[in-house]
């Protein structure tokens, strides 16, 4: 198996744990304000990673970073954790699990503008057209997305989510494909300044509250396994994987939302969602082969 095929792989796998995180979060929504739960989250996998900061190779690396490696770091944390997450979390809050799906499918046209205009990653026809289907099926399968009164600010608040998860994507790779900067001081640093920053917000503004014994093992599984472990892994993959590829990936979270559905909560799926669901997942599979075929890799 080739070095790209386990990264995808890896992607894969860190997506279906996000997955199962929207589920956990409107449970948890119930009980806790959206900016303290997810400045809790991300605070605690902050805590369960900072031992690592304990190996010798990582204190180096830390105390090696430049100040303008520092100006990135947490530039990412403030964009991929306290700006992406605080507006899913928000925007969650407000609007229909499916309604915010619906707005972030958008995010790897933008991911592609932006790669292409800062990174040089510039998508070819084939990975054009897999972007398209990609869009193309979650809409299908998503619409009518229909809107009740009071969630045009939700709608907002996903929209501002997509340009921040876009440029989350972009600065992520920027700062990943180098591999000069190792993946867990590239997490801790960014996921530091980001929980930091949410937690501090959502206290102030929402307050801290008593959370029972459900809350707390949500936020725990949150923190310990959707996001301690997939974000790290998350970093290494960004390494052989290109932003486009990257978000194209992290979009077939709406397809594993769909199926988590159906299996947990008894959603039926008609038979044109189904096939927007293949479309959808054709797609992701077009952006993967063309971005293979312009490198000339053989691993698939």
């Amino acid at each position: 198996m080739s070095s790209h095929v386990r990264a995808v792989l890896q992607a894969l796998f860190v997506t279906f744990l996000w997955s199962t995180s929207w589920v956990l979060i409107k449970l948890g929504l119930t009980e806790i304000p959206p900016l303290t739960f997810a400045g809790l989250r991300y605070g605690l996998a902050f805590a369960l990673l900072l031992p690592l900061l304990a190996r010798p190779r990582q204190r180096s690396a830390l105390a090696r970073l430049s100040r303008r490696d520092w100006g990135r770091l947490v530039a990412l944390g403030i964009v991929m954790y306290g700006l992406t997450q605080g507006a899913q979390f928000l925007a969650l809050d407000r609007l229909p699990a499916q309604t915010t799906s619906l707005v972030l499918s958008f995010s790897p046209i933008l991911v592609a503008l932006l790669a292409a205009s800062t990174l040089g990653e510039r998508p070819t026809r084939w990975q054009g057209m897999g972007v398209l289907l990609a869009v193309v099926g979650a809409v299908v399968f998503l619409y009518p997305a229909s809107l009740q009164r009071g969630q045009v600010i939700g709608l907002l608040i996903a929209a501002a989510g997509v340009a921040a998860n876009a440029g989350a994507a972009v600065l992520g790779r920027y700062v990943n494909r180098s591999a000069v900067i190792p993946a867990t001081v590239v997490t801790l640093v960014s996921m530091g300044v980001g929980s930091v920053a949410l937690l501090a917000l959502g206290v102030a503004t929402q307050g801290l509250p008593a959370l029972s014994a459900r809350g707390w093992l949500i936020v725990g599984w949150l923190a310990a396994v959707n996001t301690a472990f997939a974000f790290t892994l998350w970093n290494f993959t960004l390494r052989r994987l290109s932003a486009l590829e990257s978000s194209v990936i992290n979009n077939t979270m709406l397809v594993q939302i769909a199926v988590l559905a159906w299996v947990f909560l008894g959603e039926r799926l008609t038979a044109v969602q189904v096939g927007a669901l293949l479309l959808a997942s054709g797609g992701t599979l077009l952006v993967q082969v063309g971005g293979r075929r312009e490198r000339g890799g053989a691993g698939w």
